[in-house]
């Protein structure tokens, strides 16, 4: 049975990696992929990075934290995508800003800070870490628009969307993503059950009504 080897895997999720020196196909350990469970902390905020993620596959979630222990998701890295922060983080020998955490089983490649470095001196590499940059910054203007200028009940109905008519999802998960406390989120999706819109179970929440959703989301 024929196996794709970790820098043919690498190379066809992220192309630029055919030119980099050294090439993947040299590093020996550093090439070699890491298999993580989901729910593992892959780096944790304020910390030094110890490396580049690439990941093949899985998902990365990555999020800040506030004093009072909530936390805000800023972004995913799926397979084939680059991890703002950490670039950020090697590009100017700064501690992390975010700390991420698999949010499914996952493998990854984890390039050392030198050897991301002297990628760097590859123009095609280094065009693709400064698009993720300019990808992201999209991104982040979008959220911190939804934050700073939406209503919480607006940015709850729309993170029910999109997801099917019945979410296996915790109020906390929620509240996790829209950088609030479990129980506003608790107030706030009681309400629109009882408006007809949702029933709730043990971390379920059934959509009854997604036009009232979509209305809530996307005010005239």
């Amino acid at each position: 049975m024929h196996m794709t080897t970790p820098d043919a895997l690498g190379t066809a999720l992220y192309p630029a990696l055919a030119q980099v020196q050294p090439p993947l196909a040299s590093l020996g350990p550093a090439a070699q992929p890491v298999q993580v469970r989901a729910g593992t902390v892959l780096f944790h905020e304020n910390a030094p990075c110890q490396g580049f993620p690439l990941v093949l596959e899985g998902e990365i979630k990555v999020s800040r934290s506030s004093p009072d222990g909530r936390s805000l998701e800023l972004y995913r890295v799926v397979a084939g995508e680059l991890c703002l922060v950490s670039s950020a983080c090697l590009f100017r020998t700064q501690p992390l800003s975010a700390h991420g955490i698999t949010t499914q089983d996952s493998r990854l490649l984890l390039i050392p800070p030198d050897v991301f470095q002297r990628w760097l001196d590859t123009p095609a590499f280094r065009n693709e870490v400064l698009g993720l940059f300019a990808a992201r910054m999209a991104d982040l203007t979008a959220l911190v628009d939804a934050v700073a200028f939406q209503k919480l009940d607006q940015r709850l109905a729309a993170a029910l969307l999109g997801r099917g008519p019945d979410l296996a999802l915790s109020h906390q998960a929620l509240a996790d993503e829209l950088g609030t406390v479990r129980e506003i989120v608790t107030r706030l999706l009681r309400r629109f059950e009882r408006e007809g819109w949702v029933t709730l179970g043990r971390e379920h929440i059934h959509i009854v009504h997604s036009a009232a959703l979509r209305s809530m989301a996307s005010p005239a």
